[in-house]
Formats: C-alpha cells, sequence, structure tokens
C-alpha cells in the first residue's frame, strides 16, 4: 500500500522543509540556553542571517538591563528596543557591513571582567562582519569574496581565506572583548558544525595559518589583490591561536545545527507513514555530482529497495558548492536538483526539495525548487533542455520557468541546505 496514495507528495516535501527550518528559529533555540546575568553589564553583539532574530529573543527573556548591536542581512531585521539592529550585504559585503563592524568592535573595548558580552552568531556572518586589516580597502574583500564565491571552495576554505584578511574574525572579536566574559550561541551552518568556521570564528581561536589561506588561493587559481597576498605572504594577518589568554574564558554554545533540523523532517515524514532515512547532515562536493551521486542512490531504493525499501525519503543537509563556469541563474541547491532530475530523467515515483533553510539560494531571493517525476518533460514542452541550463549553471531560471521555485522570504535563520527525495512505493512497481 502507497502511504501516498491520498497525500501530495509537494505538499509533504514542503512540510517537511518548513519543520526544519522551524526547528532552528531563534525563538525555540535561544532561551533555554542564555547565561546567567552578570555582577556587570550585560553588552549584546552578533552577526549573521539569524542575528536579529536571536536578538529579539534575548531581550524578550533577559531579566535584567541590556544594550548592543547586531548586524544581519538585508530584509532580516527584525524590531528589537534595546538591541540595534543594523542590515547590510549578503554574501558580498558592502560599506554597511564595514560600518557595523568597526562599531561592534568598538563598543567591547574597555570592559572590565565583571561585565558580559553575549555573542549572537550564526550563517551569513562572514560577509556581514567586513572589517578588513590594516593595509586592505573593502574593495579588496569584496574581489576576494567574489572569486572565492565562483571557485569551488569549500565553505572552510572560504573562511579560512576571509578569516585571514580580517580584522575581527579568527578570534579577534573575543580578544577584543577581554577581560570581559564573552558566551557566544551560535547557529550553524557549516559541515561538521565547526564554531570557527561559522561566521568565520569571531570568538574563537583559529588553529589554521596564512600559510593554509595561501595554498587555498593557489589551490583555486584565485588571483587576490596584490595587498592580500602581501599581507599573507608576510604572516601579517594571523588569527588568535588557541591557548591565547584572552580567550582562556570563553565559552560557545551550539544551540541549533543542521542535524536537528533533519530530524524534525523526518519527525514529519514519520507521521505521514513514511520512513525517514537520514543520510547526513554534512554533505559537501559539487552540487551537480552530489546531484548524480543521489539520483544513483533513490533509483537503487526504487528497483532494489537497497539500501532501504520504498516508500521512504532520503533526507541530507551539509553544503555543496558550484564552480560557475556559465552565465545563468544559479544556487547550489537547485543546481544539485537539476543534476538530479538530469539523472533520474523522469523515473516516475520520485520527488525532491532542496532549499537553503536562510531562504536566499546563491544571489537569489529564492529558498530552492522541487523536482516532480514529470519537471523533465514538462521543460521540454517549453522548449527548456536541462542539461544546457545544467551547463549554463541557470537552475533559477529553469524551475522558474515550470513554477517550480520554492519561497520562503527571509526564514530568519540558516542551518544550510536541506534536501528531501521522497522514494514512492509507484517507483518500485514492476515492468519500468
Amino acid at each position: 500500500m502507497n502511504p501516498l496514495k491520498t497525500l501530495d507528495a509537494r505538499a509533504l516535501l514542503r512540510e517537511m522543509f518548513d519543520a526544519a527550518i522551524a526547528a532552528a528559529q531563534p525563538a525555540r533555540c535561544v532561551p533555554p540556553s542564555l547565561p546567567e546575568p552578570p555582577k556587570g553589564r550585560l553588552v549584546v553583539i552578533g552577526a549573521g542571517k539569524a542575528s536579529a532574530a536571536m536578538a529579539r529573543a534575548v531581550e524578550d527573556h533577559w531579566p535584567g538591563p541590556l544594550a548592543g548591536l547586531v548586524v544581519t542581512r538585508y530584509g532580516y531585521g527584525v524590531p528589537c528596543q534595546r538591541i540595534e539592529i543594523v542590515e547590510a550585504a549578503h554574501p558580498v559585503p558592502d560599506a554597511a557591513g564595514l560600518a557595523a563592524a568597526r562599531r561592534i568592535r568598538d563598543r567591547v573595548q574597555g570592559l572590565a571582567s565583571d561585565d558580559l558580552v553575549l555573542g549572537l552568531i550564526s550563517g551569513g556572518g562572514s560577509s556581514l562582519l567586513a572589517l578588513p586589516l590594516d593595509g586592505l580597502s573593502l574593495e579588496d574583500k569584496q574581489q576576494v569574496n567574489r572569486a572565492l564565491l565562483k571557485s569551488g571552495a569549500s565553505i572552510s576554505e572560504m573562511n579560512c581565506v576571509r578569516r585571514h584578511l580580517s580584522a575581527i574574525k579568527g578570534g579577534r572579536l573575543a580578544a577584543a572583548c577581554h577581560p570581559a566574559r564573552v558566551v557566544t550561541l551560535l547557529i550553524s551552518d557549516v559541515p561538521g558544525d565547526n564554531p570557527i568556521d561559522i561566521a568565520s570564528g569571531p570568538t574563537v581561536p583559529d588553529p589554521t595559518t596564512c600559510a593554509d589561506a595561501l595554498a587555498i588561493l593557489d589551490r583555486y587559481g584565485i588571483a587576490a589583490p596584490a595587498a592580500a597576498r602581501a599581507l599573507l605572504d608576510s604572516g601579517a594577518g594571523e588569527t588568535v591561536k588557541p591557548g591565547d589568554p584572552r580567550l582562556a574564558g570563553i565559552e560557545t554554545h551550539l544551540i541549533a545545527t543542521p542535524q536537528l533540523a533533519l530530524e524534525a523532517a523526518a519527525a514529519v515524514a514519520r507521521a505521514a507513514g513514511i520512513p525517514p532515512v537520514i543520510l547526513g547532515d554534512s554533505l559537501e562536493g559539487q552540487a551537480r555530482e552530489v546531484g548524480t551521486v543521489m539520483a544513483g542512490i533513490a533509483r537503487q531504493v526504487a528497483l532494489r529497495g537497497q539500501p532501504f525499501p520504498p516508500p521512504c525519503v532520503l533526507l541530507s543537509g551539509g553544503e555543496t558548492t558550484v564552480t560557475v563556469r556559465g552565465s545563468g541563474r544559479g544556487g547550489r541547491n537547485v543546481e544539485f536538483l537539476l543534476a538530479l532530475g538530469v539523472a533520474l530523467d523522469g523515473h516516475p515515483g520520485i520527488h525532491a526539495i532542496a532549499g537553503d533553510t536562510d531562504g536566499v539560494d546563491g544571489m537569489e531571493d529564492i529558498a530552492g525548487a522541487y523536482l516532480a517525476p514529470d519537471s523533465l518533460e514538462r521543460a521540454w514542452n517549453q522548449g527548456l533542455n536541462p542539461k544546457d541550463r545544467l551547463a549554463n549553471n541557470d537552475g533559477h531560471g529553469f524551475f522558474e520557468a515550470l513554477g517550480d521555485s520554492v519561497v520562503t522570504g527571509p526564514t530568519l535563520t540558516n542551518v544550510n541546505d536541506f534536501r528531501a527525495i521522497l522514494v514512492t512505493a509507484e517507483a518500485a512497481r514492476p515492468g519500468r
């Protein structure tokens, strides 16, 4: 019996995506993690796509006086009474982010040991906290950022370079808070949930080096501005290392992660009578290659009942990469989904959704898209060549033309990518 006989596959996939986003909402995960009030002042600082919503959650549940400043993406601001909210650009930094980063650093200087700095850090903070080291300009940072985004480098590699060109990342913000106590609440958007990679680790020590950053630039053939290259060559960009006494008292707490989001989606599937399988919360690699591999797994499920019998839903998270060679409108989630569709070639009974939990895939205010068994057929009927669109990195253009884009608006959180492949009992019928 097919549990989906009376249930719309598209609706179920969207319900799972929405549950993943809801699991990481700051109003849910911030209050249980708040520290005890300090003897001195509380200063709230933060950066990321979820930081404004996190600030609002702090205001709503903090028992005493507080003040602070956080920076978030344009459109992601949330009204607060005591914490100032600044909006800036993402994924390429702008002057608003630079000014906000400088003000945040200034706010935490001159504090005492009885004071508490509460850091609210989430994905997106790398570009929002844009404060170049002396000798670098904002334009230098923008040039490096654009090149990294197109290079195919992993998020860990990109953030290694960013840390070593920054005056605030790689533990430097926490060092500026000394001797105040620093407690950081993190919403993770990175594979493995390593704090140093979330917003490039402004409040945690960094074990990587300038030499590591240089090796990444060379590996991907990135022609960095001369000033940036010289800074890395000289070692002047070294970050704050483990064991630095200024960071001796820091506390870092992961309050929302991709795994928790996948578990929330799994609960939705289970309630609908569909067994969920979580394949991993930290899958990486080229988006189109991951899509092709996932298509192979889905086919094996459908045709062989291995390694899981249908019906089932295959869930995964993490952050893939895209090496941009075309001129289309793309993002890693729609690139994954289009590659998945091309590899499945209209296989019956297999549906999928892929989206970024922050509501923005690539440079578009579109979270991702749906894939149905008839998606390729509908595309051909409109004169769209799926393989050509994939070659041109035009996933958004492809799915938008089909009316299959997923648009959430600002979600006010970010636990990275969400992917669900629904293999129904229909996919396993003999004679296919």
